[in-house]
């Protein structure tokens, strides 16, 4: 008996010891996906023989932690736009990257989680101005609690095309250009409702943030004249218009100016004299992010300094990462790509007025989006009266050449 039982009880150790190897191998084997959600060309993904960074990242899992580790990556092309997707519950992301008054938002309604900083060892690597009690990283009344770790930083300008924006134009320095009736038809806008009344508001003098309602139907009636001289409202389609030729005069991010000039050299920019928007965006981690430790990890190796580095050499905006701006072969990398690019994105900043976008109240946001709507609606109701009207046109001059073709059958029927 004492053998059989002897037996039994090294029978069960055995298996729980291949219980135990057969589940560390699962375990190890074991593929997990991290969901990351950012803006369009916003990271350096191995075209053009550049780093391709969420790889990268994946080899890092493997290597050092020793996880079999996916990135599935999705861009959008505005805070509306991620917005919208985040707070209506429809995905789930591990890691999205936000500008500043729309972390502040999403801060506000509880759709991020603090960050633990003891995880991200290389936020030590950030530059100091992007520290501290700021209400862009710091929740609303949560002491101590941090939200985001920067990502890129930078101000709104004007790209024109020296082949047709004429280089004495007196529009020039100025958001005057964005309304010059000499480029109708040749004029880009931006198709979010937060920078497109900015660029009016700015034109305008006005504060951004804490604007009246009568300076922001001001601001509308001023978008809506533009509307006589706009091409088309965009975002990342505005890379291949004026890449192209295909319009002259658009605003847009700094940083993208660069990748436009590499292939459209007659492009050039300027800061708006009458003051322009400042931003920053961040990297941030959803209430509902599943993988919240790989998020971590995927934050903290954004920092690093070889792979911030690849990232501003691919999208040129300007780094918060003292690593990068104090990289020799960093600086003389964008001096290669532009003479002026370490001016435009770093020295010009503390000279140029600015502006930063601050989270607006509900009653506010409401406005916006319901003045927002009144100026995109009726560009379409206008567009859809004048199809409609040549429909009708249409459709009576066919009905009347049936009548009178009818009329002649008949009557010829009846003659004979």
């Amino acid at each position: 008996m004492k053998k059989k039982l002897l037996f039994y009880a090294l029978v069960l150790v055995l298996l729980t010891a291949l219980c135990v190897v057969f589940s560390s191998c699962g375990e190890e084997g074991r593929e997990e996906t991290i969901y990351v959600y950012n803006w369009g060309e916003y990271i350096s993904d191995g075209s053009d023989g550049t780093l391709d960074v969420n790889a990268e990242f994946e080899k890092y899992c493997r290597e050092v932690l020793g996880r079999n580790v996916k990135v599935n990556y999705s861009t959008y092309s505005s805070n509306e736009d991620m917005y919208a997707k985040i707070s209506s519950g429809a995905a789930a992301y591990d890691v999205i990257i936000p500008s500043d008054y729309m972390i502040e938002r999403m801060v506000s309604e509880n759709l991020l989680q603090p960050l633990n900083l003891e995880k991200i060892t290389n936020y030590k690597f950030v530059d100091d101005a992007f520290k501290g009690a700021n209400v862009y990283y710091e929740g609303d009344g949560v002491e101590g609690a941090q939200y985001s770790v920067p990502y890129f930083y930078g101000m709104i300008g004007i790209i024109y095309n020296t082949e047709i924006v004429a280089e004495d134009d007196e529009d020039i320095g100025s958001w005057s250009l964005m309304w010059d009736t000499d480029y109708t038809g040749d004029i880009l806008q931006f198709n979010n409702n937060r920078d497109a009344f900015g660029t009016a508001l700015y034109y305008l003098g006005y504060d951004v943030n804490n604007a009246t309602e009568a300076q922001w139907r001001e601001a509308l009636a001023l978008l809506k004249t533009q509307k006589n001289v706009v091409q088309g409202y965009v975002m990342d389609e505005i890379f291949n218009k004026m890449q192209s030729g295909s319009a002259a005069v658009a605003a847009y991010y700094a940083g993208d100016f660069f990748a436009m000039y590499e292939d459209n050299d007659s492009l050039a920019f300027y800061y708006p004299e009458e003051g322009t928007n400042s931003y920053v965006d961040a990297m941030c981690i959803p209430t509902n992010a599943q993988s919240v430790d790989l998020a971590h990890e995927y934050i903290n190796f954004m920092c690093r300094e070889d792979i911030a580095t690849a990232n501003a050499e691919y999208t040129y905006y300007a780094s918060p990462m003292t690593t990068v701006r104090e990289n020799p072969e960093y600086v003389e990398y964008m001096t290669d790509v532009h003479e002026d690019a370490m001016e435009i994105l770093y020295e010009m900043s503390e000279s140029v007025h600015t502006q930063a976008y601050l989270n607006l109240n509900p009653e506010q946001l409401t406005m916006l989006n319901e003045l927002w709507e009144e100026l995109k609606v009726e560009s379409s109701i206008g567009v859809g009266i004048y199809v409609l009207c040549g429909v009708i046109v249409l459709a009576l001059v066919l009905l009347l050449v049936w009548q009178i073709l009818r009329r002649r059958r008949w009557g010829k029927l009846y003659d004979d």
